[in-house]
């Protein structure tokens, strides 16, 4: 059997990818810092493979978020953060009036209502980052 009729094997070990059947079509030139370079470079070999090669499996992966996905989910939870502040500082007060009074207030219920909502979109964003 010839080298062209060998049926060819998938090498895990290899660092650059197949040549495309059609040639390579576009060029790209990116300019980096040199902290970035390092970093770059540093990623590779840690992943064993060329920076072109680790570039372009990052920018097609579908695993990966992007920057604003990512920023709009930091958003979202900082909105979150901020919420439960706040109704915390509801039910404290709300529980310092019922120890002083010994009756449960009825803001109680919504105040209550209002921290189950925030919880589900606690959940929802906590997915949504799982998901991807």
């Amino acid at each position: 059997m010839s080298d062209e009729q060998a049926p060819r094997r998938f090498n895990l070990s290899r660092r650059r990818r197949e040549n495309s059947p059609a040639g390579t079509k576009k060029r790209r030139d990116l300019w980096v810092t040199a902290e970035e370079e390092a970093a770059l470079v540093a990623r590779a070999a840690r992943d064993k493979v060329t920076v072109p090669n680790l570039l372009i499996s990052s920018a097609l992966s579908d695993a990966q978020e992007t920057t604003v996905e990512r920023r709009a989910a930091i958003a979202e939870l900082m909105s979150l953060h901020n919420l439960l502040a706040r109704s915390s500082n509801n039910i404290n007060q709300l529980a310092r009036q019922a120890n002083a009074t010994s009756e449960f207030p009825a803001e109680a219920r919504e105040a209550l209502k209002h921290i189950r909502s925030v919880a589900v979109r606690i959940d929802r964003t906590i997915e949504g980052l799982i998901q991807g």
